[in-house]
């Protein structure tokens, strides 16, 4: 997708920093005991490891077997917020996406994340769609969401006149909004580092045993040991617990491809524009992002290669003619990328979220396509199902906040700020044209808390080589300043 999760710098970032030393992918494990290692640095794994430290007397390690935060499934998306009111009511999933949508929203607000309330449109194309839908309605107001309401055929044409032809009518879904999932991810880790956790980066567990004094992680950069062990690794978060004993689900990564069409095509939609759900997830959404760009996606194919993030040309030719069905326009503008996630999906149909208090251990899976949306949420709840598993958390404290600059199209970017640039002209000087991505940005990300090991890390903290050029006219001038930053 064409955005990122910025980094933040001295300057740009007047946040107070904790000095505690860091750990980074190239130090070598340390031999004390953590307290709790959290494995897998996700957006969930990363909100939880915000949530531990607010509590300074835990020494806390997030364990990440890639190079960056927010690797996952959590950087292919359709980064969205949403309000859970298609959540089967009662379910562990309904109760968190309804919580964490609240504390996200908020959070995002504090941090500087872009968000947009757009709201949905959840569309019937034929007779049985169109029954479905009083039932939708009556799913949401037993979730809580009582502002849902129908639209006929003419309303939804007045709000999205672009709308391909035939389509019934829809719920209309308030509430359900748009966000900037990297930057999201990036601040979670980027509040626990400077509040002590230890952030383990290239660090693969290869293999987990248990002694007398909790777990020992045998990873690709040596031994580490923790009394708590938190299984946060989404798509191998069923392989991890059954290395500790446990057989209570198996993951199956479903992919969902996806196109994004550059912004000249942001003027087609106003909502995100949802089909009436099948057994197998929200299906192909047509939706604006808030980077400027319009989604169309994703696709759902079960697999058995939890590495199988590549597109395929059928899938690709499928969203096409399914996104000409639903926005003929769209298909006349510009493809600015294409790109595949998987999902955790597994054979149970709510969240594996299960504490071992006999194993000290707490499994985190089963974390699907609303896990952004329900992060803090799980986090908050994984925290408590630890203090009654028995560890003791010690006195909590708030966390200085971050600020993380805007990546958004809705507010000012750096180059429109006459102060900003009066101040420091790097932020008035371009590097990538496409997406207005100023040299101050790309400065600010290189000597962040988290910095970038990639060029497609800085692309994700800056918009840099995303825009509709994909870096031919940026590319040799943005990898000369990353790899400056690391002589």
């Amino acid at each position: 997708m064409n955005a990122g999760d910025r980094g933040t710098a001295e300057g740009h970032d007047r946040t107070a920093r904790s000095t505690t030393p860091t750990v980074t992918a190239h130090d070598p494990l340390p031999g004390r005991p953590y307290d709790i290692a959290v494995v897998g640095a996700g957006v969930v794994g990363c909100a939880l490891a915000r949530a531990l430290a607010r509590h300074p007397a835990l020494r806390v390690a997030l364990v990440e077997a890639q190079d960056d935060v927010g690797q996952g499934t959590s950087k292919a998306n359709t980064a969205i917020l949403h309000t859970g009111f298609d959540a089967t009511p009662g379910s562990l999933e309904a109760r968190l996406v309804a919580d964490g949508a609240r504390r996200l929203a908020a959070y995002a607000t504090e941090s500087g994340i872009a968000i947009e309330e757009t709201g949905a449109l959840l569309i019937a194309w034929d007779e049985e769609q169109r029954a479905a839908l009083p039932r939708l309605a009556d799913k949401a107001r037993r979730n809580g969401h009582h502002q849902v309401r129908p639209l006929d055929a003419r309303a939804l044409y007045a709000r999205e006149p672009h709308l391909g032809p035939g389509a019934l009518g829809a719920l209309h879904v308030p509430g359900e909004s748009i966000v900037d999932p990297w930057t999201t991810t990036l601040a979670y880790a980027t509040q626990a580092v400077r509040h002590g956790v230890h952030l383990h980066l290239n660090c693969r567990v290869d293999g987990v045993r248990r002694d007398d004094a909790g777990h020992v992680l045998t990873t690709s950069r040596g031994t580490l040991r923790a009394r708590w062990l938190v299984n946060a690794a989404g798509l191998h978060a069923d392989t991890l617990d059954r290395a500790l004993g446990h057989d209570d689900f198996t993951v199956t990564p479903r992919r969902g491809q996806l196109i994004v069409f550059d912004t000249f095509a942001r003027d087609l939609v106003r909502h995100i524009l949802l089909p009436v759900p099948t057994a197998l997830g929200k299906g192909v959404l047509v939706a604006p992002t808030v980077y400027g760009n319009v989604l169309l996606g994703p696709t759902a194919e079960d697999l058995d290669d939890k590495r199988a993030t590549h597109t395929t040309a059928d899938g690709l030719a499928a969203l096409r003619a399914q996104g000409r069905r639903v926005l003929p326009a769209l298909l006349d503008e510009e493809v600015t990328a294409v790109y595949a996630g998987l999902r955790a999906a597994t054979e149970h149909d709510d969240y594996r979220i299960t504490a071992h208090p006999e194993r000290t251990y707490v499994t985190v899976g089963g974390i699907r396509s609303t896990g952004l949306t329900a992060s803090l949420a799980i986090a908050a709840h994984v925290v408590a199902l630890l203090a009654d598993a028995g560890l003791d958390p010690g006195p909590e404290r708030d966390l200085e906040p971050v600020a993380m600059p805007p990546l958004g199209e809705a507010h000012p970017r750096p180059y429109q700020q006459a102060g900003l640039i009066a101040a420091d002209p790097a932020y008035g000087t371009l590097v990538c044209p496409c997406e207005r991505v100023s040299l101050g940005e790309i400065r600010d990300a290189l000597a962040g808390t988290i910095p970038p090991r990639s060029l497609a890390g800085l692309r994700r903290r800056t918009r840099a080589r995303a825009g509709r050029c994909q870096g031919f006219h940026c590319g040799a001038a943005v990898r000369a300043l990353f790899e400056g930053a690391g002589a």
